[in-house]
């Protein structure tokens, strides 16, 4: 019986459609845990779905190329599913337009302390300069924080796992900070989550409200490219690399 089952387990580990499979039943569970949960933030649907998949991934020894191999429609997905924001902030464009210097001013404030904040507490705590520069670019999206951190001397791997930690972190306590604070502009409430927490803090927002979601994309992207722009000369005019 256990030779049967070892059988049909390497005969599904190697089906490309296994780990696809299982990405949309983990997040299938996270999300009805999520609703369980009464929407709570902490039952973020993103976060249990990795936890679950961590766990499959773990219990079963296989290794992420061969997880990702499988699953790597759904990051396919993820281009079309970035373009798509501009459709939800397109509705919003009238507030967009009201408010952008409010919104740039945010955005600059909120990337400057990300970045200030992270190096400081850091430095302080004695870490090495890799890992200073890797903190960084932390509260921005995978892809564009790896670029920025092998740019500015940093290790785009541990960048990586800090950009998803800061993400999980964000996801999960934005919306009770800013509860707390008294903050009930769903565009204010978006923008800062999206600036803060990146891609899983927009996918938390889009939960909430469309209007939230897109105003996070928003903050996402400017965040992203100003970060990609100016930390790396800032950095250099300071001497620090």
């Amino acid at each position: 019986m256990n030779s049967n089952l070892s059988h049909i387990w390497v005969y599904l580990s190697a089906s490309p459609l296994l780990w696809l499979t299982a990405t949309l039943l983990a997040y299938r569970l996270g999300l009805a845990i999520h609703v369980f949960a009464r929407m709570s933030s902490l039952a973020n649907p993103v976060v249990i779905a990795i936890a679950i998949l961590v766990a499959l991934l773990s219990a079963s020894g296989t290794s992420y190329k061969t997880y990702f191999d499988g699953a790597q429609f759904v990051h396919f997905l993820l281009g079309p599913a970035t373009v798509a924001l501009a459709i939800p902030l397109y509705q919003q464009m009238g507030k967009l337009k009201r408010n952008w210097r409010a919104f740039l001013v945010g955005v600059i404030l909120g990337c400057a302390t990300a970045v200030i904040t992270a190096m400081s507490i850091a430095w302080l705590l004695g870490a090495s300069p890799e890992v200073v520069m890797s903190l960084a670019p932390k509260s921005v999206t995978t892809p564009i924080a790896m670029g920025i951190a092998e740019k500015i001397g940093g290790l785009p791997s541990l960048t990586a796992v800090l950009v998803l930690i800061t993400g999980i972190i964000g996801a999960a306590l934005a919306q009770i900070l800013l509860d707390w604070i008294k903050v009930g502009d769903h565009s204010i409430r978006g923008f800062s989550i999206g600036v803060a927490a990146h891609g899983l803090g927009t996918a938390s927002a889009f939960q909430i409200s469309e209007e939230m979601g897109a105003f996070a994309g928003l903050a996402m992207g400017v965040s992203g490219a100003l970060t990609a722009l100016l930390l790396p000369l800032g950095l250099k005019l300071l001497g620090m690399i």
